[in-house]
């Protein structure tokens, strides 16, 4: 784990989640600015994914291989989720939903890099 890498993708999913309750409050349905968003924060998930994977291969372990495989996979698949659940039913509600789904990633990403450097 990098840690300035993994700070750098936790405070672009806690932004892109203060900009959908910003919009659930103001009663938007999830729009294309929004959506985009959350794709960027997806991609530095993925990139964090391929980081991961050269440290691993690199030999570099962290204190529990499944716990940090289940919070790096599980974190790669809160956003997808949550877009579908919204996009199912574009209303206020939808938007809040983005926004938890993406309060959840720096709380995943913290887990990965205590896990990556007990």
């Amino acid at each position: 784990m990098i840690p300035a890498f993994a700070v750098t993708v936790a405070l672009c999913a806690a932004l892109v989640a203060v900009w959908s309750f910003v919009q659930s409050a103001r009663n938007k349905a999830p729009d294309r600015a929004l959506l985009g968003a959350l794709a960027v924060v997806e991609i530095l998930l993925i990139a964090q994914l391929v980081v991961g994977i050269v440290l691993l291969i690199g030999g570099q372990r962290p204190a529990s291989m499944a716990t940090y495989l289940a919070y790096l996979i599980g974190s790669l698949l809160v956003l997808p989720v949550g877009t579908v659940w919204a996009l199912a039913e574009r209303s206020r509600s939808s938007t809040a939903v983005l926004g938890i789904a993406c309060l959840a990633i720096p709380v995943m990403v913290l887990r990965l890099n205590e896990v990556w450097h007990v």
